[in-house]
């Protein structure tokens, strides 16, 4: 294992796919930072600090010297390089997953020539996962409890309280 590495995302709401990465990209390196991105012109169902607070919940299990749930305006090089880390950590759900990864990547090299793009497939169990679904079936009623850390149930229960979750 080594150094840092900054995991990004929007994380609206965090997943149990998240959580996975979270646990496989610290086979690899010392310490993560999993970034929640702050852009004001997106639309979430939760707010920036909901999201950041669902992370720290639902991440309450691992070191605080291993992973750090902050927050972040702008590019995701720009925040990487202020946190001194070695790489930007990226999951991968399937080919058009890694079409635009891999345009992002190359970007980001062009950014920060530093700074490297680590790209782990997701775990079998959750390829077909992702926060706009949860968010979906959420909204429908549907059970969300074998797809989200029961803190973000919670939280999905309280925006949609006239469902059954």
């Amino acid at each position: 294992m080594i150094g840092l590495a900054v995991y990004p995302g929007s994380f609206d709401p965090p997943t149990l796919g998240h959580l996975s990465l979270v646990a496989r990209g610290l086979t690899l390196f010392d310490r993560l930072v999993v970034a929640v991105a702050h852009n004001s012109t997106k639309v979430t169902l939760f707010s920036l600090e909901e999201r950041l607070g669902l992370l720290r919940e639902s991440l309450a299990g691992y070191e605080l010297e291993q992973v750090e749930v902050d927050s972040f305006e702008g590019l995701s090089v720009e925040y990487a390089h202020r946190r001194q880390a070695m790489a930007l950590l990226r999951g991968l759900r399937g080919s058009s997953d890694f079409e635009y990864e891999f345009k992002l990547a190359l970007a980001n090299h062009h950014l920060a020539p530093g700074l490297e793009s680590v790209f782990l497939m997701t775990d079998h169990r959750w390829l077909y996962l992702s926060s706009t679904l949860v968010k979906e079936v959420a909204a429908h009623g549907a059970d969300i409890t074998t797809l989200v850390p029961p803190p973000v149930v919670r939280a999905l229960q309280a925006k949609f309280p006239h469902k059954v979750l």
